[in-house]
C-alpha cells in the first residue's frame, strides 16, 4: 500500500473546463507515488452566486435550506472533476452525499457545521479506505457534512480546507496538500507587500494566528484536524516538488498551564495622553531590566502592564514615568500568577470565557485580569490560588468539551 496523499483543489484552481482539464492531468502524475483522495471545491465564484440568488429569491431562507443551495457548488464541481479524471483513464470514484462512500458526518448547526470525529473516521475506513487500497481515486465534495439524520450542512468558512484536514487525519494518511493559485505562505499579502517572501516552514500556531488575524491561508477551524504525523503542505500545482509551505505540529485538544514566575500588575496613569502614548516606553524600560511583558492594556487615560517584574523598581519606574512628567501616578500590585488556557476544541464550546470563569466565582477565586488572543485565554489571579483556579478550570472545560464536542 502506497502512502496516502489528499489533494485539495480550491475554486481558485478550478474555474473552467481548461482549468479542470489541467487539474486532471497533475492529479493522474501523482498516482504513481501515492495512493490518492481529491477534495474539490465549488468552481471559483460559483458559491457567491449561489448565495447571492438564494438572498435575492428570499432574504430569510432558512439555514438548512440554504446549506442544501450551497452544497451544490462542490456537488457540481465534484462530478466534474470525476468526469476530467475519467477522461485521463483515472479510475475516479464520486464520493457525494447521494452516494454510499459519504463518509463527513456533523451535527445540525447549519452553516457553520463541526463533523463528529468518530463517526466521520469510522466511514473512512470502512467506505474510503478501500477504494483507495484498490487504485481508484475517491473525489469528495468539500465544505459539505451531512448530520445523523441525514439531513446536509456545510462547514463555514474554508469548509474544504477542514474536509481536506480532517479525511487526512482519519485516512491516516501521510500528506495533505491545498492546491491554491499561489506557490505557499508568504510574509505578507503579496498582493499588497513589494518583497513578501515565501515561508518554507511554520508551526500550526503561527499559522493561526496568522489565520485569525486575516490571512486567507487555512482557516483555523481547519486546523484542529491536523493529527500528530499528518503533513500539511500549502503549494500551487506548479510548485509542488519545487517549493510550498509545510505547516507543522498539532494543536492541543486543551492545555491549562501556569506561568512559572509571579506577576506584577503595574498601573500607570497618563498625565497628558492616552495609555497608549506610554507602550513603547514600558516595554523599553521592562526589557531594559530584563523582565518579560505577559500582557499590556490601554485606556483612554491609563496603561496596564503585567509583568514578571516585582515592585523593587517601582522607585525606578516612578522616575522613569511620573517624575518625567509622563504619567501621573503609578501602582503596582504583586503576588499574581498567570493562567494560559488554550486547545483546539475552544472554538466549538459556545461560552467558553463563562465556562472559565464561573467555578473560580464559586469558590471565591478573584481575577485580576483577563485576556482573549485569537482562541486562546488568559487570566491572572493570586498566586496563592493560581493552582487550584488551573485545576478548578481545566476540570470544569473538560467535562463541558467532552459533552459539546
Amino acid at each position: 500500500m502506497k502512502d496516502i496523499m489528499v489533494v485539495k483543489l480550491g475554486g481558485s484552481v478550478l474555474q473552467d473546463s481548461k482549468t479542470l482539464e489541467k487539474a486532471a492531468s497533475w492529479v493522474k502524475g501523482l498516482l504513481k507515488e501515492h495512493g490518492l483522495l481529491v477534495v474539490v471545491s465549488a468552481l471559483k465564484g460559483m458559491t457567491d452566486e449561489l448565495l447571492k440568488t438564494a438572498k435575492e429569491v428570499n432574504p430569510d431562507i432558512r439555514p438548512d435550506m440554504l446549506d442544501e443551495v450551497l452544497a451544490m457548488g462542490e456537488r457540481t464541481s465534484a462530478r466534474l472533476f470525476t468526469a476530467a479524471l475519467n477522461r485521463f483513464g483515472v479510475d475516479a470514484v464520486l464520493v457525494d452525499p447521494a452516494t454510499e462512500y459519504w463518509p463527513v458526518v456533523t451535527d445540525d448547526v447549519h452553516l457553520d457545521a463541526n463533523p463528529i470525529y468518530q463517526e466521520t473516521e469510522r466511514r473512512c475506513k470502512e467506505k474510503l479506505l478501500p477504494l483507495i487500497e484498490a487504485g481508484k481515486v475517491p473525489v469528495v465534495c468539500g465544505y459539505i457534512g451531512v448530520t445523523i439524520s441525514g439531513k446536509i450542512t456545510t462547514l463555514g468558512r474554508g469548509g474544504s480546507d477542514t474536509t481536506a484536514i480532517l479525511l487526512g487525519s482519519c485516512l491516516n494518511a501521510a500528506e495533505v496538500i491545498l492546491v491554491k493559485d499561489v506557490e505557499g505562505i508568504y510574509s505578507g499579502d503579496p498582493d499588497k507587500v513589494s518583497k513578501a517572501e515565501m515561508l518554507e516552514t511554520l508551526n500550526v500556531d503561527e499559522v493561526r494566528l496568522l489565520t485569525e488575524g486575516g490571512a486567507k491561508v487555512v482557516h483555523s477551524k481547519a486546523l484542529r484536524y491536523l493529527s500528530e504525523g499528518l503533513r500539511l503542505r500549502i503549494s500551487s500545482m506548479e510548485g509542488l516538488g519545487r517549493s510550498g509551505t509545510v505547516i507543522i505540529g498539532t494543536l492541543p485538544k486543551l492545555e491549562v498551564s501556569k506561568h512559572p514566575a509571579k506577576v506584577t500588575m503595574i498601573t500607570i496613569l497618563s498625565r497628558n495622553s492616552d495609555g497608549a502614548s506610554m507602550v513603547k516606553p514600558i516595554v523599553e524600560f521592562i526589557q531594559k531590566h530584563g523582565g518579560e511583558i505577559l500582557n499590556v492594556t490601554t485606556g483612554e487615560k491609563s496603561i496596564i502592564v503585567y509583568t514578571d517584574l516585582g515592585a523593587k523598581l517601582m522607585d525606578e519606574l516612578h522616575k522613569e514615568f511620573v517624575e518625567s512628567g509622563m504619567g501621573k501616578a503609578i501602582s503596582f500590585f504583586e503576588g499574581l500568577s498567570a493562567i494560559s488556557i488554550s486547545g483546539r476544541l475552544l472554538e466549538t464550546s459556545p461560552g467558553v470565557i463563562h465556562k472559565v470563569v464561573a467555578p473560580l466565582a464559586s469558590h471565591s477565586i478573584n481575577i485580576y485580569g483577563l485576556v482573549t488572543i485569537s482562541s486562546s485565554i488568559r487570566i491572572f489571579v493570586s498566586a496563592k490560588d493560581a493552582d487550584k483556579a488551573a485545576s478548578l478550570v481545566k476540570s470544569n472545560l473538560e467535562v463541558e468539551l467532552n459533552e459539546t464536542n
